[in-house]
């Protein structure tokens, strides 16, 4: 099976890189994680994973990451969301699995919530929704807040790689789309993966969103020694075994 590739543009002269499989459903959406690509580790083993199995995947990079275009500061959550729902929309049949690693759970969180695409069911790697307000607000200096407050944008460093780019219109935005300070009205089967040595995502915030949505069919898995990017093999084995459980396979 081909992985197809390609890029779209969102309406605003800014063109999406995409890459998916054709194959039975449900599908698989990949929803990658602040600042990161879908080039990563976890994109990869589930494309090979899905290729394996017939299933649909979709993999591809927000505004500002990755090969597409626009400038990463230029974005913020809702930017992106919007970047998901409408490549998902062209892109995918039927309803999805959207598997959402750091900030790609609170896309996933806010796609389904506002049914923005056909939802199977989530699966949550390290979820981080609401980090902007909960996380990356209150981690900021009282003379980081003033610069960013002062001049719109500041930069900080990152055990990733190069600073990060942070701007005033990302906090400010993601004001606009907390899921965690009401009931999160979904029904569908929800898996939660976290790590418990996660530097990045408490992992109290696993059992938070948990308690937050109104269904049933939830579940929560601790790594007690997995970090914030849950990509040993182990973890992958996990993360796969997860996506076979809700697809039913």
């Amino acid at each position: 099976m081909k992985e197809e590739l390609g890029r779209l543009d969102r309406g605003n002269g800014i063109e999406l890189a995409w890459a998916r499989l054709p194959g039975a459903g449900p599908g698989v959406v990949f929803l990658g994680g602040f600042r990161s690509d879908m080039e990563g580790t976890k994109a990869i083993a589930l494309r090979d994973h899905c290729a394996a199995r017939g299933q649909a995947f979709l993999r591809f990079d927000y505004a500002g990451h990755g090969t597409s275009g626009g400038a990463f500061e230029d974005g913020c959550i809702g930017d992106w969301a919007e970047d998901a729902a409408f490549l998902v929309g062209r892109l995918t049949e039927g309803p999805q699995i959207l598997v959402g690693s750091s900030m790609g759970g609170w896309i996933s969180l806010l796609l389904a919530k506002r049914s923005l695409v056909p939802v199977h069911a989530l699966i949550g790697i390290a979820a981080a929704p609401d980090f902007t307000e909960r996380l990356m607000w209150p981690g900021f200096s009282a003379a980081q807040r003033e610069a960013l407050l002062r001049d719109g944008a500041l930069h900080i460093e990152s055990p990733y790689g190069p600073p990060v780019p942070l701007t005033l219109k990302l906090i400010e935005d993601g004001r606009n789309h907390l899921v965690l300070d009401a009931p999160i009205p979904l029904d569908h089967p929800v898996r939660l993966l976290q790590g418990q040595r996660d530097a990045e995502v408490p992992w109290q915030f696993a059992l938070e969103i948990a308690a937050k949505l109104a269904g049933d069919d939830v579940q929560i898995t601790l790594i007690k020694d997995g970090d914030h990017r849950l990509s040993r093999s182990g973890d992958l084995l996990l993360l796969m075994g997860t996506v076979d459980e809700v697809s039913g396979r």
